[in-house]
């Protein structure tokens, strides 16, 4: 397991991306994790947008991707779905404690959310 200073950064975007992946689970290719980010996080991405980010993640080892069986309907081609692997999972607790870090006491600043 790498250490904190070992940690991949993640940029928000990849924060973003990753949970998106979490809460897709087993279904999580393009069209639900697009789905995701518009639904709960009011993020409307271009498909070559998050193709870039997957595709950086992967590359970084904190995703993998497979492909499903070819389906009929899209014309024989198949699905490519990701999975966060346990690098990936460190890296996103380690940017969550980080902001959690960052903002502590600044309550006060940022008003307590009612």
């Amino acid at each position: 397991m790498q250490s904190m200073s070992e940690t991949a950064y993640l940029g928000e975007l990849e924060q973003l991306v990753l949970l998106a992946i979490l809460q897709c689970g087993d279904d999580a290719y393009t069209v639900p994790i697009r789905q995701v980010l518009a639904d709960r996080c009011h993020r409307h991405l271009a498909r070559g947008a998050l193709y870039t980010s997957l595709d950086r993640l992967e590359a970084k080892g904190l995703v993998t991707s497979r492909l499903g069986e070819p389906l009929a309907v899209r014309g024989g081609r198949s699905r490519r779905y990701f999975a966060i692997t346990a690098p990936g999972l460190e890296a996103l607790r380690h940017a969550r404690a980080a902001f959690a870090d960052l903002s502590r006491g600044l309550e006060s600043v940022l008003g307590n959310g009612k």
